[in-house]
């Protein structure tokens, strides 16, 4: 970063003052996952994020994590009932109970897609040819028809809580769009 202060840098407008906010931006936010895994875990996240800020989400990142057992998807798939209550009663977390049994019932999906032979990486970045979409830094938008696209692909495959505009911003924040605005400093980073 040279000589500037972290303050002088111009970042995208929704970002604001938080420092968990400016750190998931500046380190995060629009970097490609390729991992399936991973891309699983942010996918979850944006779900729950449905409704709420997204800083609600971060802020509790660590506690999802460990309710959701590092959402591994293997572990989360055989959660049952009694997963679910103890789940309810997690402070950690945002308890609802769909966005739940949603997030067990996702795991389940990517197994299932992994056991057909698709990739969750594979699938995500096939959709969008590979590699990320410039989008010009319109971060404003809530969907695309390609996020319609890819939340209908994933609802086929059985995931919920997948609509266009979750779907949007997950795409967003794994870096499959750059949305950066066209100022800031994050736009110029290699991908």
């Amino acid at each position: 970063m040279g000589t500037w202060a972290m303050t002088d840098l111009i970042r995208c407008r929704w970002v604001g003052e938080d420092p968990i906010y400016i750190a998931y931006h500046d380190q995060e936010w629009g970097v490609p996952i390729r991992d399936s895994r991973e891309l699983w875990e942010m996918l979850m996240l944006e779900g729950f994020q449905a409704g709420l800020s997204w800083i609600t989400v971060l802020k509790r990142r660590e506690g999802f994590r460990a309710a959701f057992k590092g959402f591994e998807p293997e572990v989360v798939a055989r959660f049952d009932e009694a997963d679910v209550e103890r789940l309810m009663g997690d402070a950690g977390i945002i308890r609802a109970r769909a966005k739940i049994e949603a997030t067990i019932g996702n795991a389940r999906a990517y197994l299932a897609m992994r056991e057909k032979g698709e990739d969750f990486s594979a699938f995500a970045w096939g959709m969008v040819g590979g590699k990320p979409i410039d989008e010009g830094g319109v971060a404003s938008r809530s969907s695309t028809p390609l996020s319609e696209a890819m939340s209908k692909a994933l609802k086929q495959r059985g995931f919920k809580f997948v609509g266009p505009t979750i779907v949007y911003a997950w795409m967003q924040a794994v870096g499959m769009v750059n949305d950066h605005a066209p100022d800031c400093f994050c736009r110029r980073k290699p991908v």
